[in-house]
């Protein structure tokens, strides 16, 4: 119950609580405990109506003193579970393990239970196993797997023949975690990117912003690689659509145009995004509402040159062309 056993005192609390007409929640926010242990507390010692804190200490006292003992792991099953291994060395070895990715900061539990899918022969157990192994409530492993499930690190799949299912650990695991981790380091690079345009460059949190914008960018580039020579083909084509659009595009209004497939449009936007260098004298930027545009790059030109082309055109000299291509 919530870690520890309720003392004398702590029933007496829950017995007035209950006098009072306070409901579990406040009875338990009083304790400091969870809500499911006072609502346990009082189901199994009468209800509220009849609930006694004397009696049920005295009760909780008899049922700890005639506890059958926890059966010990089956030789079979530990020789599994360590693969013929000292089983002491391995279960070190499991709580080391769960130790450092503890300290990277996934929940203890959690941790325990990648340790042991890991260490496991078949990279599978069921959740039954899991809490025998780990000597934990099936509650705690229900939940480290939910937690788990969330990070895509395994997944469940019914035994053959049997209804229970294992929770499974694959050869792919750490390619998908990887791969994970190179998505949200795109998202930092991406919403920095807005940030640092909607401050402007030329402020202190737009300055910032794009700093940020250009590590978390290089990290994505250096976990995901070169693009290859499709996609790169395909920055170039976005690009040339949005220079003859000459107004911001959204990615589906992009892929509409081109007759392409929106994740085509997608990644080629996203491989010129993170490879600024395919961009030539172009800058992709995206706008607050999400559509892309092109710009020209304002490092190649100093100010004085921007002025300049800036100012408005003179008349074309007589027989002079003004487009070249009309």
């Amino acid at each position: 119950m919530g870690g520890r056993r309720l003392a004398a005192e702590e029933r007496g609390d829950i017995e007035a609580g209950l006098a009072e007409g306070l409901p579990y929640a406040a009875i338990a926010r009083r304790l400091g405990r969870p809500t499911s242990t006072v609502s346990r507390e009082v189901a199994r010692n009468g209800g509220p109506g009849a609930y006694r804190a004397e009696h049920a200490d005295r009760a909780g006292n008899w049922r700890r003193r005639h506890r059958p003992p926890r059966p010990a792991t089956p030789p079979a099953a530990d020789a599994e579970a360590t693969h013929g291994r000292e089983p002491a060395a391995v279960r070190a070895y499991v709580d080391r393990f769960a130790t450092m990715m503890t300290g990277t900061g996934l929940p203890r539990t959690a941790a325990r239970v990648l340790a042991c899918l890991v260490t496991a022969p078949s990279g599978a157990r069921t959740a039954a196993e899991l809490a025998q192994l780990l000597r934990v409530s099936p509650a705690s492993v229900s939940k480290a797997v939910g937690y788990l499930e969330g990070l895509d690190v395994l997944r469940r799949e019914r035994e053959p023949g049997r209804r229970r299912a294992r929770h499974v650990i694959d050869d792919d695991v750490w390619l998908r975690t990887w791969l994970a981790s190179a998505r949200k380091n795109a998202a930092w690079a991406e919403t920095a990117q807005v940030g640092a345009e909607l401050f402007g460059p030329s402020t202190p949190a737009g300055a910032r912003l794009e700093a940020m914008r250009r590590f978390f960018a290089g990290v994505h580039r250096d976990m995901t690689g070169p693009p290859v020579a499709a996609h790169v083909d395909d920055a170039l084509t976005v690009l040339a659509a949005l220079l003859h659009a000459a107004r911001p595009l959204a990615t589906g209004e992009l892929a509409t145009a081109l007759g392409w497939p929106p994740a085509r449009a997608a990644t080629a936007l996203q491989a010129a995004e993170h490879r600024p260098e395919l961009c030539g004298p172009l800058s992709l930027q995206r706008t607050p509402a999400g559509a892309h545009r092109v710009t020209a790059r304002h490092d190649r030109l100093t100010p004085a040159q921007r002025t300049a082309l800036a100012r408005r055109p003179g008349p074309c000299p007589s027989g002079s062309p003004e487009d070249p291509d009309e």
